[in-house]
């Protein structure tokens, strides 16, 4: 019998993480973009970890891995994995804790740009022809001097607000788990009540995880009390802004615009009302799809996986259930 511990790479990652293990005489490893629930059954069941991005780990999958003692998640979401069979088995779950805020924040900063300056509406005019027209569009709007709300304050929010600061924004931030200093020391100032909030900004950036507490959080009787002018980004977890209600709230001008980079089902579906709606700007769940972010990310999914092993794992990168 074999003393290498076998490693799942449920969806491929990049080469770069795949080659901390490749000549290691300690692992191997099997890639499957078969994410069919009956494919991972029958994959998992001699693997001692996996490494997973999306894709959905119920229970019925988790139960059949008998000798899984990790799951390494290629991301910091992990609501695609399920918690208390999890739990039951004794089974650590990771995510990539230091790799990705750069990119989600700065993928936060695109959408809002483009909002803000109508990039679809401006760029659409000078390709058809209409440049003459231009005194006819509709103004844009400065981010300078502009009060921003980050909802959420882990490394993403953390990196955001140092963009944000670069535009000399005035920034708030709601997330009652990280203390005031903090937030003070960053050049944000910290709110207590996210409803009272959300009626003086501007801009909205939502980072926080999807729970039984932020699902639909904003929703049409919260968003009625925004600005007209507000513009919402969503790069965190789909759910938390209710999509009908946000729908329905820019198609009556309750607020001016919205970034979702993820969606309460993914894909969405087709007859989705916000896939046609001119005042959304959409991006397929892809904010940490930048090259460096990928390879930084595949490279501590595995890491995860083998300082668990060699019994120096870091605190900050467990999930604690």
């Amino acid at each position: 019998m074999s003393d290498k511990k076998k490693i799942l790479i449920i969806q491929n990652i990049h080469q770069t993480g795949l080659q901390l293990i490749k000549n290691n005489p300690k692992y191997e490893f099997e890639i499957t973009d078969d994410t069919n629930l009956d494919n991972l059954k029958k994959k998992i069941i001699d693997c001692d970890a996996i490494s997973i991005r999306t894709a959905k780990l119920p229970s019925e999958v988790i139960e059949q891995g008998k000798k899984l003692k990790i799951i390494s998640r290629h991301g910091v979401g992990y609501d695609n994995i399920d918690l208390n069979s999890s739990k039951k088995n004794n089974i650590t779950i990771t995510i990539t804790a230091t790799t990705n805020a750069i990119a989600v924040a700065e993928h936060v900063m695109f959408m809002l740009l483009n909002l803000a300056k109508r990039k679809s509406m401006y760029d659409e005019t000078v390709r058809q022809g209409n440049f003459s027209d231009r005194n006819k569009l509709p103004k844009t709007i400065e981010l300078w001097n502009k009060k921003i709300l980050i909802a959420g304050f882990g490394r993403i929010g953390q990196s955001l607000i140092k963009r944000c600061k670069g535009f000399e924004m005035d920034v708030l931030v709601f997330d009652p788990f990280v203390e005031e200093k903090i937030i003070n020391n960053l050049g944000g100032s910290k709110v207590i009540s996210l409803e009272e909030t959300v009626k003086e900004v501007d801009f909205i950036s939502i980072n926080m995880p999807l729970n039984e507490k932020t699902k639909n959080l904003f929703n049409l009787s919260l968003m009625k009390t925004m600005k007209k002018n507000c513009i919402i980004i969503n790069a965190a977890r789909g759910g938390i802004i209710n999509e009908l209600d946000l729908n329905e709230a820019l198609n009556k001008e309750i607020i001016f615009g919205a970034g979702l980079d993820v969606f309460e089902k993914e894909p969405p579906e087709k007859d989705n009302l916000l896939l046609k709606n001119p005042k959304v700007f959409l991006s397929p769940h892809t904010a940490t799809f930048t090259e460096e972010c990928m390879i930084r990310m595949a490279k501590e999914t595995i890491q995860n996986i083998i300082d668990f092993f060699e019994k120096k794992l870091e605190k900050n990168k467990i999930i604690i259930i």
